[in-house]
């Protein structure tokens, strides 16, 4: 069975927001890694058309961004939308109840299964199916964005703190 983990940068202030700070290279190589080890991965429909990007080549990318590109595409990934009617390469429309597919996906898949977007991540919160919170937590304040947890914080245990390079820090927590 596989393990849901919602993992995103965060401001001290606790927001996510791709424009605002992004990973250093030591932690953008980790991601790469992340990428070509885990099962697959489950959007919501404004993280997925982020990360859409990286289904076309962008010739100004350097070598970990090509990298990054390549485990991107070669990964199953799933999107939650009541709004769009395709996805990209190598991707899926979630259909039917949301808790049903994803407790099907969990049950088909061995291994870890991204979660990404605070607003979907709060959905399946809910719905007590993520396992495990990764929290990349960076040194800025941005006062702005999504917050990580877009609902009221569920019961945490933290199980592991690794620091990521000087300045970043993984906090790992399951559910209490």
């Amino acid at each position: 069975m596989a393990k849901l983990v919602f993992g995103m940068n965060q401001s001290l202030d606790g927001y996510v927001d791709h424009e605002a700070f992004a990973p250093a290279p030591a932690l953008f190589r980790h991601f790469i890694e992340e990428a070509r080890t885990q099962a697959a991965s489950i959007y919501g429909r404004r993280i997925y058309e982020i990360m859409s990007c990286w289904d076309d080549d962008d010739p100004a990318w350097d070598d970990d961004e090509r990298e990054f590109a390549a485990a991107y595409r070669a990964q199953p990934k799933w999107v939650a939308s009541r709004t769009l009617t395709s996805v990209g390469p190598n991707a899926s429309l979630l259909e039917g109840d949301l808790e049903s597919a994803v407790r099907r996906l969990k049950s088909e898949y061995e291994g870890e299964v991204a979660v990404a977007g605070p607003r979907f991540a709060k959905s399946l919160t809910d719905l007590g199916l993520i396992d495990e919170y990764r929290i990349y937590l960076h040194p800025v304040v941005i006062g702005r964005g999504d917050p990580y947890f877009a609902g009221p914080r569920p019961p945490l245990r933290l199980v592991s703190a690794d620091r990521m390079d000087d300045d970043i820090l993984r906090l790992s927590y399951v559910p209490a």
